[in-house]
């Protein structure tokens, strides 16, 4: 008995981790919110919530520790960023954190990292009190595909060390007896999720040998559709990285789950240059009515190019470039949309969150404030964490919403006046 007794609690402070990961664990509070006014999809309801275990209700429990008054504020589901490597820093974990909850971004999802630099920050994350991430882990890409560059220099620099590379922050698979090899160990770092690069898949033939582009060549598009069937018979979901046109039709027709990058969001070696064949970049009728039957999510990561182009001088020999790219990229959403394609917001900027992004998407003046607003509280966070109730606001639902003090739908801007911020029936404090 006593053996059992110290076993358990051993093993105490493990299952209690556990349940704060989960977002159940400790008894929490109690809460009724009153007099809000809450986002139902399409517009704006005052009505009374309760939060009961970190679930929302409409049904008054038996006990309300405490009542708020919500004062006719409007209340939405948190924000998500869909494309972001920044939440795998532990020397700066504690600012990046409070970036994102600042903003009423509760959701992040890394789509490449390496196990040592995930390792430290359980506990840290994924708490009602902290933001909540999930990684795939190393990319599958080819021999000198990207994102090996990226991981060489900073090994040669000393940033890293040899091992964060090859087999943890991206596996080469160049065959079929290389993914038969590798598919175990990539699976034993139980990913969240599965990324995989596309780069000018059309040239892949030529690409795959070429010193010219090293670190502009990604997978096989013939390897894909296996690598996707196992995944998904892991039950994983695939997220794919594409360059061009082609590579959106490739990751659709292996049946990748999310698409990260809109087409054309860079020029190929990132050189203005290259952006003179636009046409490569232009996603097909045919391909936006199978990215919408298949409920694919593109994930947009625009705004650092649409900065850019806003700084041109429309009198600069860049002028016409940067018009014929920012009409691309237009077009490209526009059919995406116009096909009911689900669009997530990701920003892929290592220094800053999703909000930027949707400052720029809102600065296209393509979507409505309600679609948009939709696209980042509801879309984002569901292509993060598919299997969780949450991005809505109902019984049943994580207790997790932002309060605004003025209505987003009306003017987009109020989406930075965050009031209130409340994660799994947490209220939470940002002290200065």
């Amino acid at each position: 008995m006593r053996k059992l007794i110290m076993a358990m609690i051993l093993l105490l402070p493990i299952v209690m981790a556990q349940g704060q990961v989960a977002g159940v664990g400790a008894e929490r509070k109690n809460y009724e919110f009153a007099n809000g006014r809450w986002f139902g999809g399409q517009k704006f309801v005052l009505k009374k919530f309760y939060s009961v275990g970190g679930i929302l209700t409409s049904r008054r429990p038996a006990r309300v520790d405490s009542a708020i008054d919500l004062s006719g504020k409007y209340v939405i589901p948190p924000f998500g960023e869909a494309h972001n490597h920044n939440v795998a820093q532990s020397s700066r974990l504690d600012a990046t954190i409070r970036m994102y909850l600042e903003a009423g971004i509760f959701y992040v999802k890394n789509p490449n990292s390496f196990p040592r630099s995930t390792a430290p920050l359980v506990g840290k994350i994924n708490t009602p009190r902290s933001v909540d991430v999930v990684f795939a882990n190393g990319g599958l890409t080819a021999s000198g595909g990207h994102p090996v560059g990226l991981a060489e220099r900073n090994i040669a620099r000393g940033s890293w060390d040899k091992a964060d590379g090859e087999g943890a922050f991206y596996f080469v698979i160049d065959n079929r007896a290389d993914l038969d090899r590798k598919w175990e160990s990539i699976i034993a770092g139980r990913p969240d999720f599965i990324k995989t690069y596309l780069l000018y898949s059309e040239e892949y033939a030529r690409r795959k040998n070429a010193d010219a582009y090293y670190d502009w060549r990604g997978l096989d598009p013939a390897l894909l559709p296996e690598i996707v069937r196992r995944a998904h018979g892991a039950g994983l979901r695939v997220s794919t990285h594409v360059e061009t046109a082609a590579d959106f039709h490739q990751a659709l027709a292996a049946g990748a789950d999310e698409i990260n990058h809109l087409p054309g969001f860079r020029p190929e070696k990132n050189d203005p240059a290259n952006y003179q064949d636009l046409s490569r970049y232009e996603i097909s009728e045919a391909d936006a009515r199978l990215a919408a039957r298949s409920r694919v999510v593109v994930v947009t990561t625009i705004g650092e190019v649409l900065e850019v182009i806003d700084k041109i001088d429309g009198n600069s020999p860049q002028a016409p470039t940067a018009k014929a790219v920012r009409n691309l990229l237009t077009r490209n959403l526009r059919l995406l949309a116009k096909h009911r394609v689900p669009i997530a917001i990701g920003s892929d900027r290592f220094p800053q969150t999703s909000l930027p992004e949707a400052m720029s998407l809102h600065g296209l003046g393509i979507f409505d404030n309600l679609t948009l607003l939709k696209m980042w509280c509801e879309a984002t966070p569901k292509t993060i964490f598919p299997n969780r109730r949450i991005g809505h606001l109902k019984d049943g639902y994580e207790a997790s919403f932002l309060v605004l003090a003025g209505d987003p739908v009306r003017d987009f801007m109020n989406v930075k006046k965050i009031d209130m911020r409340i994660k799994q029936g947490e209220v939470l404090s940002l002290s200065k």
